[in-house]
């Protein structure tokens, strides 16, 4: 059966409904107020439900049928903008938008190289990324508000297809005036007594807490922050130690202030970086070309932090 209504008309329902006025979905859809208002009423008799009601100078809102026609109308425009995608695909090009997800901590790190690598070999994908909690990333990924995301693997398995694109042994920063900061290697036994500062987002307070416990001590917890920069720097005025990832281009702290990394000698697991989709979603072309390009370019292993002596 035909439908008898355009994907112009879904285009413009879905802007009025994200913008909550008419006149501000015609400045989105690069239409006239009046283009947007007779496509709407258009596409209300020929699916037999009123969408909208429409309150003069208060904008619009959803009916409870609207609601539910929202959802499959941004489907149905996915599902096109696929479909074009996949076309020019077959001819070579990659096309669309394509949003990327990240864990906040990890987007310093990711989020730069892989747009800036990808965008340069695929002009034509509109790439975007958001970055946030794993939580928060993780909830985007479900509902759909991201394509991809790098995560890390702790906790973020149910509900997510996961493939690894990168491990890293856990390490400690110190302020380089602490009696540790000139060791090869320091146990976290040693530490226990010592002031900890953790960054509080999960899984980084969990992990800190586990390995402590696989030495059989628990941590002294000095200071929590949301800002991992705040923690290296923390650090670097001599407050406390961290056990940080991710391995940083330079030792200095946002301050300038200087830092040493020492590797821990405890067998302590790798901890992985993987890039995810929802399992219940068949990946675009492009968000299957962003995951190989991830796998390709991420597989190396960071280096060690360098010692304290070099």
């Amino acid at each position: 059966m035909t439908a008898d209504f355009s994907l112009r008309q879904l285009e413009y329902f879905v802007a009025v409904a994200s913008t909550g006025s008419m006149s501000a979905a015609a400045v989105q859809c690069h239409a006239s107020q009046t283009g947007i208002s007779t496509a709407i009423a258009d596409l209300e008799r020929r699916l037999g439900v009123q969408l909208l009601v429409r309150r003069r100078a208060k904008g619009v809102f959803l009916t409870e049928a609207g609601t539910r026609v929202l959802d499959h109308a941004q489907a149905v425009l996915a599902r096109a903008e696929d479909l074009r995608a996949g076309a020019r695909a077959e001819q070579g090009q990659l096309a669309g938008r394509l949003t990327i997800g990240c864990y906040a901590t990890l987007s310093p790190f990711l989020v730069p190289p892989m747009v800036d690598g990808f965008t340069r070999l695929h002009p034509a994908v509109d790439l975007q990324f958001v970055d946030g909690s794993q939580e928060e990333i993780r909830q985007a990924l479900l509902e759909g508000a991201c394509d991809l995301a790098f995560l890390y693997e702790t906790g973020a398995e149910a509900g997510l297809s996961c493939t690894t694109v990168r491990s890293s042994h856990p390490y400690v920063i110190l302020a380089p005036g602490h009696p540790m900061a000139g060791r090869e290697s320091v146990s976290l036994a040693e530490l226990a007594d010592e002031p900890l500062i953790v960054y509080a987002s999960f899984p980084a307070q969990a992990n800190a807490e586990r390995w402590m416990q696989s030495v059989g001590a628990k941590p002294n917890i000095r200071y929590r922050t949301s800002s991992i920069e705040a923690v290296r720097s923390l650090v670097a005025r001599g407050l406390g130690y961290s056990m940080l990832v991710q391995r940083w281009p330079t030792e200095t702290s946002f301050e300038g202030l200087p830092l040493a990394s020492v590797p821990i000698s405890d067998p302590l697991e790798e901890i992985r970086v993987v890039i995810a989709h929802a399992a219940s979603v068949t990946p675009t072309h492009r968000a299957r070309a962003f995951a190989r390009y991830a796998r390709e370019n991420l597989a190396a292993p960071p280096q060690d932090p360098p010692s304290p002596e070099t």
